[in-house]
C-alpha cells in the first residue's frame, strides 16, 4: 500500500500536459452553485449601518474634543472683591495654604523659649512678622488685580520662606541649648 510519492508524480508527468473539456469549468462551476448556493445579503440595511458607524465616530471624536481642549487647571476668573486669601481663588491653593500655615504655628509651638534664647527668638519673630506683613500686601495685591500666576507664586513664596524661617529657629534653637547644656556640664 505504501508508495513513494516521488515516483508517483514522476508517472504523472505525462498526464499533467492534459487539457481539460471544453466547458469543464462552467459545468464544475454550475454544480458548485447547486449544492452551495450564494445567498446574497444585500438590504438596506448596509447604508444605514454605514451612517450609523459615522454619527457614532462623530460623537466620540466630539466628546474627545470637548474633554481635552480644556486645559487641567483652569483660570479662575475671580470678581476682585472678597479675596482674603489664597482659599478664596482655589480649593488647590487652600490646601496649600493650609498646609504651610498649619506646619509653621505646629513648628512654633514646639519651640521652647527660655530667658537664653529670648533674644535669639525675638529676632526671628521679627523677621517672621515682616514676612507676614509682606504676605498682607501680596493679598491686597490679589484682591486689587485679581488672580494672576505672578502673585500666586509670590505668596506660596512667601509661605515657604516663612516655614523654612521657622525650621532654621527650631534648629537654632536646638544648637543654642546643645551650647548652653555643654556649657553647663564644663
Amino acid at each position: 500500500m505504501a508508495q513513494d510519492l516521488r515516483n508517483l508524480f514522476e508517472k504523472d508527468k505525462l498526464t499533467q500536459n492534459a487539457k481539460m473539456s471544453e466547458g469543464h469549468e462552467a459545468r464544475f462551476l454550475e454544480k458548485l452553485d447547486k449544492a452551495m448556493p450564494v445567498e446574497n445579503k444585500s438590504s438596506g440595511f448596509g447604508f444605514l449601518n454605514i451612517a450609523a458607524s459615522v454619527v457614532i465616530l462623530l460623537g466620540l471624536s466630539f466628546g474627545a474634543y470637548q474633554f481635552f481642549k480644556t486645559s487641567p487647571v483652569e483660570p479662575v476668573e475671580v470678581e476682585n472683591t472678597n479675596l482674603k486669601t489664597l482659599g478664596d481663588v482655589s480649593p488647590d491653593l487652600k490646601k496649600v495654604e493650609d498646609y504651610y500655615l498649619a506646619s509653621i504655628n505646629l513648628e512654633l509651638s514646639k519651640v521652647e523659649l527660655t530667658p537664653q534664647n529670648k533674644e535669639l527668638f525675638d529676632g526671628y519673630v521679627l523677621r517672621l512678622q515682616e514676612l507676614n506683613k509682606e504676605y498682607d500686601k501680596l493679598l491686597e495685591e490679589l484682591n486689587e488685580n485679581g488672580p494672576n500666576s505672578i502673585t500666586l507664586d509670590a505668596l506660596i513664596e512667601n509661605l515657604k520662606l516663612r516655614l523654612n524661617l521657622v525650621m532654621r529657629l527650631k534648629d537654632k534653637l536646638e544648637e543654642f541649648n546643645d551650647d548652653a547644656f555643654e556649657q553647663e556640664i564644663t
